[in-house]
């Protein structure tokens, strides 16, 4: 059997093969040690982390959808200093390059964390998560201003010289706007979609069942959106996109893939099967013998029109 070439570049980090975990889908790593191979993964972004720790969103904070589900846990984390110390190390252990998906409530925070990061040696990227509240702007998220967008990213670019990952909102009129002006501010690739502003309520009670109200759709459910607007995104930049949303299988990574995802990030497959991102990449790799495909990048980007 011919050996395949599944290695990816994103923006300057070199993947063993395109299949990512979606950060606040796998924890920091370790928890999914004995269950899967971390040593096999194309790429690890753990949980979002902040500058100081957070306990997130009261409960309940996560319940399922049809085909899907919706979660509101607030970004709970341990604080970047806690993951750098205290988490960090076990994943040193692995051939797999780690990205820190940060978040801040201004500018200035995203920014502190960005420098933190810089001269910790074994973070390969840092992924920008731009849809948290803009406190300084009336709650608005960063992420669904271009303008906003942009500027978190030049005071990221300006702090760090690691690669830079700008994860999107689907939750504004036009995400290629968005895409290109974090492009000029300086980002290396961009992962899309985030979860879609969502709710549910409970008839019973006539109250939400999210003690937050509104959560993040996530899950199959989603994945028409993120397809179209990942194909979307990729003919208008130069710069390496990632898919997310809704990939379940093998089936769903390659057609993200094949819209020009140079890879992908698996989320709320991990929930329902902690083997998920392995399955996915051995589903590729069989697609890829069946078709006589030698190289990965045979695929990216190949949708007829």
């Amino acid at each position: 059997m011919t050996q395949k070439n599944l290695c990816v570049d994103i923006g300057g980090v070199e993947l063993k093969n395109p299949v990512m975990t979606a950060s606040g889908t796998f924890g920091y790593g370790q928890e999914f040690d004995g269950l899967i191979d971390l040593d096999r993964l194309g790429g690890i972004i753990v949980k979002g982390l902040s500058l100081l720790p957070s306990s997130g969103n009261p409960p309940p904070r996560i319940i399922e959808t049809p085909c899907g589900m919706l979660n509101a846990i607030g970004l709970e984390n341990v604080g970047i200093q806690a993951f750098i110390n205290e988490k960090l190390p076990f994943l040193n252990q692995f051939s797999t390059p780690v990205f820190v998906n940060i978040y801040g409530k201004t500018v200035e925070e995203y920014a502190d964390l960005a420098s933190q990061i810089d001269s910790v040696a074994d973070i390969a990227g840092i992924e920008v998560n731009i849809s948290c509240p803009n406190v300084k702007a009336g709650g608005v998220a960063f992420g669904v201003d271009r303008r906003a967008a942009a500027d978190v990213i030049t005071r990221v670019r300006r702090k760090t010289t690691k690669p830079i990952m700008v994860k999107l909102s689907p939750n504004v009129t036009d995400i290629v706007a968005i895409a290109k002006s974090v492009e000029s501010a300086g980002a290396d690739s961009i992962s899309l979609i985030n979860t879609i502003t969502a709710m549910a309520i409970d008839i019973e009670t006539r109250k939400p069942v999210l003690a937050n109200i509104t959560g993040g759709l996530s899950g199959p459910a989603i994945k028409p959106v993120a397809l179209r607007m990942v194909w979307q995104v990729a003919r208008e930049v130069k710069i390496p996109v990632i898919g997310i949303g809704g990939i379940m299988n093998a089936e769903d990574a390659i057609a993200f893939l094949i819209a020009g995802a140079s890879a992908v990030q698996v989320g709320t497959a991990n929930f329902i099967n902690p083997r998920a991102t392995i399955d996915i990449l051995e589903g590729i790799e069989s697609f890829m013998n069946k078709n006589k495909i030698d190289d990965i990048a045979e695929l990216i980007g190949s949708l007829k029109i």
